[in-house]
């Protein structure tokens, strides 16, 4: 039996500029392809019409087919990493696994699982960047420590990359190198325990025109402003070099969202406690109020504030949030009603099509004061203010809340003025405690 080298596909589902690939396929024997439906993430989860499953075997069988256009095939399995790789290793002469990088604590407790267990059989497991431009130790400030605050960490980050682009890895170049492999099959969502989702999906093309007019448009939701990119970031349908490169020479303030995005994914790295618990520990002690009535009625849009109301019904409805959306809602929660801001996470969690772990934390954490370089713990949006200035026409508050200003809509659940004085006082005593 010759021997042959498995690439592993993750958050990386694309064939073009793929780091990990590009080093498999470079390695010198044949390449089989591979996904990985792994069980004990899909049993997480919650509603078995998820349109993230529903988008990631989308996904996964386009890649199979151009893997099968080109002779190879991909395989597909449904189950734990270690039981598909112990099964392979029956049938197949493993030399290496290849893979790509990722940072969650999941992610990093089942490699270092799976590492231990491939070496058991003498197979080596090697890893790569790719969904990001810098990680781990590579933007550190002078003496060694992570940065904790975006604007060094940003200046840091653009001087390392000055005068160049993101080297990129022709991996589609070399896919003649994947082994020839009759057609595998794949399992259906059905055979799964899931169902399609019928949630339209945004574009993976980059629309070099709205790019251009981001740092115009991008705090108004009523605007078709933000690339909706963050789905395809998330799944590595499209490559962040790429994304990079066209940010680079079109706008500054998009380039700074996706330097953002790593920002909180080193963060996640470095302090992995974040995942469950304040940055600043000390705001671990604050007495949430937690008034399920309440919560319930800012998931389903009804805390009688517009603003807030059409930010959450676009989340329910299509998967999506307007950015300036996520921080007034989740302002809302946090300082109005006194809920956990860990509560909000969860549920963004549940809903947001473009959900990563980092930057959902990192947002959440911002807008409760609790986490690095966050809001300060007495800045409190206003949710009427808000729309005066984002919305002024009230043409997104009226695509989500036609009863707006009406006696349809329900009366506010709680007093501006009020909800902000309680919260200082009750953030002020816990900064005195």
């Amino acid at each position: 039996m010759s021997p042959i080298n498995i690439y592993w596909f993750r958050r990386d589902l694309r064939f073009s500029d793929n780091h990990g690939l590009y080093r498999a396929l470079q390695a010198g024997l044949p390449v089989l392809p591979l996904f990985i439906f792994d069980r004990r993430i899909l049993g997480r989860l919650e509603a078995k019409d998820d349109p993230r499953v529903t988008f990631i075997h989308r996904e996964v069988l386009r890649l199979k087919r151009e893997a099968e256009r080109r002779g190879s095939t991909l395989l597909v399995y449904e189950g734990s990493p270690e039981e598909v790789f112990t099964a392979l290793s029956e049938v197949y002469r493993i030399r290496n696994v290849f893979a790509n990088n990722d940072y969650e604590p999941y992610a990093r407790e089942r490699d270092g699982r799976l590492e231990g267990l491939l070496e058991g059989m003498g197979i080596g497991f090697r890893t790569f960047r790719d969904q990001v431009i810098f990680e781990k130790d590579e933007v550190l400030k002078d003496d060694g420590r992570p940065y904790t605050v975006f604007t060094p960490y940003m200046k840091k980050w653009k001087t390392l990359l000055a005068g160049t682009d993101p080297v990129s890895w022709p991996s589609e170049e070399l896919t003649g190198r994947l082994i020839q492999h009759a057609v595998a099959h794949m399992p259906s969502l059905k055979e799964m325990g899931f169902e399609a989702s019928g949630v339209v999906f945004p574009s993976p093309v980059p629309d070099a025109s709205l790019i251009s007019r981001y740092h115009l448009d991008r705090d108004f939701p009523a605007l078709e402003g933000t690339s909706r990119l963050g789905i395809h970031l998330r799944f590595g349908t499209i490559s962040v070099r790429e994304l990079v490169k066209l940010a680079r020479s079109l706008n500054e303030t998009f380039l700074n969202e996706l330097i953002w995005r790593e920002f909180y994914m080193m963060i996640l790295w470095h302090f992995p406690y974040v995942a469950e618990a304040s940055f600043k520990r000390e705001y671990d002690r604050i007495a949430w109020r937690n008034d399920e009535r309440e919560i319930n009625a800012w998931m389903n849009g009804n805390t009688g504030y517009p603003m807030v109301d059409a930010g959450m019904r676009q989340l329910n409805a299509t998967g999506y949030m307007h950015n300036r959306l996520r921080m007034i809602t989740a302002s809302f929660l946090v300082k109005h009603l006194l809920v956990d801001w860990r509560i909000g996470e969860a549920y963004f969690a549940s809903r947001l099509l473009d959900f990563e772990l980092s930057s959902n934390n990192g947002g959440w954490q911002w807008a409760a004061g609790t986490g690095c370089d966050a809001a300060p713990w007495f800045r409190i949006f206003n949710p009427e203010l808000q729309a005066k200035k984002f919305d002024p026409r009230s043409e997104f508050i009226r695509r989500w809340v036609p009863g707006a200003g009406t006696d349809s809509c329900p009366p506010p659940i709680v007093d501006h003025r009020f909800a902000r004085e309680r919260a200082l006082s009750v953030f002020n005593k816990h900064m005195k405690s």
